[in-house]
């Protein structure tokens, strides 16, 4: 019996945790390859296989109850009334980064993407891993940290399953215990001893949103026993008549003859179809409870009338707060960026925007330029009184003003994003670490590392790729390795002449990423959106 367990965990080890951030579905998938493939005499590996299915089952099968009130008339979710189990599931929307975001959206249909991040994903899955300073560099933008991890861990309904409490130190304990002691979120590292920070190790901590067994302190972000609606385009209130009154009378329903109560029992992938749809549509509860797709005339004008946000370039401000050169080439006929040639500066500032939180991102955009509804739900934390309905003041910036996780940012960024800091003291304690030293004993303190530099070299503050690579990135925010032939291959593509184009060279200072940042979430041609004028002069 015990070699079947040893197999399981080698084979979860070399087949799940180096590359799957959800160890727990690892140890199943691994129990059920080995049990096919050789089912053992012993039953009790039969029985810990069926333990696991029925743990995942019981936990897919978990379910939050939401009152939805439908208009039969249009068909059409009215407003829907929940505790804060489902409200706290919607606020910590916000919280999340945008790559973590387009990861978890992947399994789902594809056929209304979120601007050019998709696109941007994916061009760091095609990145070479040469081209990123670790490993551990390319794993942090496509699985980025949420800085609120701690307080998201305790929802009803995880939606992100990535292990928080899972870190890393180096393969030997003599180490981690008397030498260098350095631990880390991420895999791919290598400890200041040249060993690689391998040996997985849990976090043992309170959770912060827990109070007791109060039932008023149950909530994650809102306070518990409280009940809220939340209308089709998620502005969510208190619960009381004049909201649910309020509701009604915008959608122009009269006679409450047309209403219809319902109860609809949402698990895991009701809440990710949500989240996509809070950034795509008008009506996303609609869309997901009664399968429908979005109402016609609620549908968003073209990319450049939804970033109307986006002001004209002032004169001469490149040269008064630029940071980072890029070279553009325009079609001059059609005077849109057909491409542009960048160097790592300008595309770190591209994948570090999938390091950014939803929240920060609704924040720069002043409430405006999104096709979808997640708007109403940033404006609603806005409008929220804390003392009553949050957990805390503090909850409430991080909601509204959500930072980058710890070891996200870096130096000099353009946008000045504000990466969370850990004051904490972590102690190791055979093979946990703690975030309280034990009375009388004496644990030796851990110092986490920095993702994005060597063990060998002392150039902490660093982007995630090296220099001196070059990259052409595509108006939709494709990036790839520059080549003599991936320009002409792009103008190919689009069927514009030699004698069309005109280059020209711009500055990327605060204002040029604010734009680029809520560009590559709204629209598909970003880089035109962004550096060119809504008024066009005449062009060279």
């Amino acid at each position: 019996m015990l070699k079947y367990f040893k197999a399981i965990t080698n084979y979860t080890y070399t087949h799940h945790f180096a590359q799957n951030p959800y160890p727990t579905i690892g140890i199943r998938a691994a129990a059920q390859y080995l049990y096919r493939q050789s089912p053992p005499v012993d039953s009790r590996l039969s029985c810990f296989v069926g333990s696991l299915d029925n743990h995942f089952i019981s936990q897919s099968m978990e379910t939050i109850s939401l009152k939805a009130f439908v208009d039969k008339k249009s068909n059409r979710v009215a407003f829907v009334e929940s505790d804060e189990f489902f409200v706290d599931i919607l606020f910590s929307f916000l919280t999340m980064p945008t790559g973590t975001i387009i990861h978890l959206l992947s399994s789902l249909s594809p056929e209304k993407g979120i601007g050019c991040m998709n696109n941007l994903y994916k061009s760091v899955e095609n990145t070479d891993v040469m081209y990123f300073r670790t490993e551990a560099c390319k794993d942090m933008l496509l699985l980025p940290h949420n800085a609120a991890a701690a307080y998201c861990k305790s929802l009803k309904l995880k939606i992100d399953d990535f292990d928080a409490l899972r870190f890393f130190c180096c393969e030997s304990p003599e180490c981690t215990t008397t030498g260098y002691r350095l631990w880390s979120h991420y895999k791919n590292l290598y400890c200041g001893c040249g060993r690689p920070m391998s040996r997985i190790v849990k976090l043992s901590c309170q959770d912060p949103s827990s109070r007791g067994s109060d039932a008023r302190n149950r909530g994650v972000f809102v306070k518990g026993l409280t009940r809220f609606v939340v209308s089709d385009n998620f502005q969510v209130m208190p619960a009381s008549t004049s909201a649910s009154i309020s509701i009604l009378t915008k959608l122009g329903v009269m006679d409450t003859n047309t209403i219809e109560e319902r109860t609809f029992d949402i698990g895991v992938t009701e809440v990710l179809k949500l989240l996509k749809c809070s950034l795509v549509s008008k009506t996303p509860l609609t869309e997901v409870l009664l399968a429908r797709e979005e109402i016609p005339e609620l549908i968003n004008e073209d990319s450049l009338q939804r970033i109307s946000l986006m002001h004209e370039i002032l004169d001469h401000q490149s040269e008064r707060n630029g940071e980072t050169s890029v070279r553009l080439v325009v079609c001059k006929s059609k005077k849109v960026v057909c491409y542009a040639e960048a160097s790592k500066d300008f595309v770190d500032l591209l994948f570090s925007l999938l390091t950014i939180p939803l929240g920060y991102l609704i924040n720069e955009m002043h409430g405006g330029g999104s096709k979808g509804c997640i708007s109403h739900l940033y404006n609603s934390v806005t409008d929220l009184d804390a003392k009553k309905y949050l957990k805390s003041n503090e909850i409430k910036e991080i909601l509204l003003n959500p930072k980058i996780a710890p070891g996200s940012g870096y130096k000099n960024h353009p946008l000045g994003v504000k990466e969370a800091v850990d004051n904490q003291r972590y102690y190791y304690y055979y093979h946990e670490i703690k975030t309280e030293r034990e009375h009388g004993k004496t644990l030796p303190i851990l110092t986490i590392m920095d993702p994005k530099s060597p063990y060998k070299e002392d150039t902490s503050g660093g982007g995630f790729l090296q220099d001196p690579a070059m990259f052409t990135v595509s108006d939709d925010l494709v990036v790839t390795p520059i080549s003599p032939v991936s320009g002409l291959s792009l103008l190919e593509k689009f069927k514009i002449s030699l004698n069309d184009i005109y280059v020209c060279e711009v500055q990327v200072g605060k204002e040029e990423a604010s734009r680029l940042l809520a560009a590559s979430f709204v629209s598909e041609s970003a880089l035109t959106d962004t550096f060119m004028r809504q008024r066009y002069q005449k062009m060279p």
